[in-house]
């Protein structure tokens, strides 16, 4: 053997001596600094001399597991320990696992849609977090090979967004983190199917004591006509809706899920045959999850506790989200347990725990009331009595004038039945001046005994004199007539012989005089008429 060949031999066994000699390294994927509770993560068994069979140990146990990989879905404080493995009979430096029961300061979930997509499909993932987005940048684990990925950042809304797709890979592992230091965001983990038929659950885990949602998906939107779900190749439930819900979920709810569709395409043709199909199994696990935060109220005075969280919390982190819109959450600058609250909208609080966060609260909801209920039915009320006592008032003095007007008449009509000096109005016409004169008292029965009459007067004055004992006695003793000047009716008291009044009238009263050629006579007015007749009167009686 020449030289050359000494020398290539010593190579080869010295590059197997190395082979055998190095030990084989356990990784964690995606490359975590801490792992928190829910998280899905990847152990990986690294030898320089390729794969091959892998034995692995936790807490020096010996698992069934060979593969040289490990997937650990939603991890617990259960799955603490030291992994270890071992390939070629040569075993790995022991690497600790620590879960912390806490949450990631950031949050990322799906916009719609649950853990499973058809193959060649892709969604939206939606990044929140309480400072600025634009120091962010977001990963795709997909097997062991790790990817960047575009984020499409909101600053007014304060929050990002990433499009989540598979492609060939049958699942892939999504999260965030800030640049150049150890804040992120959980991990969501999409799964992939080729069947038509998918049954899928929720892309975060499920926690114990909260409902839970399994739908019974048919690409296409077909109308679904009956779903048949099974928990472990075990029929648990048939329905036409497409959903199982687990109310309040339980260890015990653990296991694998499918479900078994009937359907129609009716939405592309009426005539269209029915179908069936069943779907993946997929396992569903149900963790405790962090401790959750509550808030208790007392009007818009808010309290955030947290009972069973560590020590270790501290501060607390105070939220507001718009109504209808989860993705507008904003953090608040208050930071200790208690705030006011002024704004419309959902509430929610969580404690800092240094190296994690409790879980959200409850959202608690508050909208702004109008001015208190007893301010606005105050001056209601105040208005409502004013207006009550402004109309009884009027109604009073209504009802009063009524009653007195009443009463006046009442009075007048009772006097007009009396005898002597009682007067009764009678209605002008033409805005006539109305002439009184003093009815004597009368021996007629048919006569109202004494009383006014009025003499009507035209625009010409009227002339009166005074009527003697002897004339009109039956009329009454004394008396006025109205004497007109130039062309005015002369009216003259007629005694009761005269009277041509018709059989059965009342004896005595008036009559006009006809005209011009009747029985009427002239009387012509000078300087002062009313001695003139005066004279005759005089005349008459002696």
């Amino acid at each position: 053997m020449d030289m050359r060949s000494l020398l290539l031999l010593s190579v080869f066994l010295a590059l197997i001596r190395e082979g055998e000699g190095e030990k084989p390294t356990v990784s964690l994927r995606p490359k975590f600094p801490q792992v928190y509770v829910g998280d899905d993560v990847t152990l990986i068994c690294n030898h320089k001399g390729g794969s091959k069979p892998t034995k692995w140990l936790i807490n020096g146990k010996v698992q069934p597991h060979e593969d040289y990989s490990m997937l650990l879905i939603a991890v617990t404080p259960e799955n603490n320990g030291i992994y270890e493995c071992e390939q070629a009979g040569s075993k790995s430096d022991p690497y600790p696992l620590t879960v912390l029961e806490l949450e990631p300061l950031a949050q990322l979930s799906p916009s719609v849609g649950g853990a499973v997509m058809t193959k060649g499909d892709g969604r939206n993932l939606v990044l929140q977090a309480d400072d600025d987005l634009k120091d962010w940048a977001c990963f795709v684990l997909k097997g062991v090979s790790t990817f960047s990925l575009g984020l499409d950042v909101d600053e007014k809304m304060n929050r990002a967004v990433i499009f989540a797709e598979l492609k060939e890979a049958e699942r892939a592992t999504f999260w965030c983190k800030k640049k150049d230091k150890d804040l992120r965001s959980n991990a969501v983990t999409l799964k992939m199917t080729e069947l038509m038929v998918m049954l899928v659950p929720p892309a975060v885990p499920a926690l114990q004591g909260e409902p839970v949602a399994l739908r019974c998906v048919v690409w296409g939107g077909p109308k679904l006509e009956q779903a048949v779900f099974y928990k472990d190749k075990t029929k648990i439930k048939t329905t036409s809706e497409g959903t199982y819900t687990i109310t309040s979920a339980t260890q015990t709810d653990n296991g694998k899920y499918s479900c078994h569709a009937t359907y129609r395409y009716s939405h592309i043709s009426a005539e269209a045959a029915q179908k069936q199909g069943d779907s993946d199994a997929q396992e569903l696990k149900v963790i405790g999850g962090p401790p959750a935060a509550v808030i208790s109220a007392s009007n818009n005075s808010l309290r955030c506790s947290c009972p069973h969280c560590p020590a270790s919390c501290t501060s607390y982190h105070w939220y507001h989200t718009l109504f209808n819109d989860p993705y507008t959450r904003r953090k608040l600058t208050e930071n200790d347990g208690f705030i006011t609250v002024e704004d419309e909208g959902l509430y929610s609080c969580r404690r800092d725990c240094r190296k994690g966060f409790s879980r959200f609260s409850n959202d608690y909801s508050y909208a702004v009331q109008p001015e208190s209920d007893t301010a606005n039915v105050m001056p209601i009320m105040v208005a409502a009595i004013l207006i009550v006592l402004v109309l009884l008032i009027v109604l009073l003095i209504v009802l009063k004038r009524r009653r007195g007007g009443s009463a006046i008449q009442e009075t007048k009509r009772d006097k007009d039945k009396t005898t002597g000096g009682d007067y009764e109005q009678i209605q002008l016409k033409d805005k006539d001046q109305a002439v009184y004169h003093t009815l004597g008292e009368s021996t007629s029965k048919d006569q109202a005994e004494g009383g006014y009459e009025p003499l009507q007067k035209r625009q010409e004055e009227g002339v009166y004199h005074t009527l003697g004992p002897g004339e009109g006695q039956s009329e009454g003793q004394g008396g006025y007539e109205a004497l007109k000047s130039v062309k005015a009716e002369v009216y003259q008291t007629l005694s009761s012989d005269d009277s041509k009044k018709p059989a059965g009238e009342a004896e005595g009263g008036y009559e006009q005089l006809p005209q011009k050629d009747k029985d009427y006579e002239t009387v012509t007015v000078e300087e002062n008429p009313y001695e003139e007749v005066k004279k005759q009167m005089a005349k008459e009686k002696e």
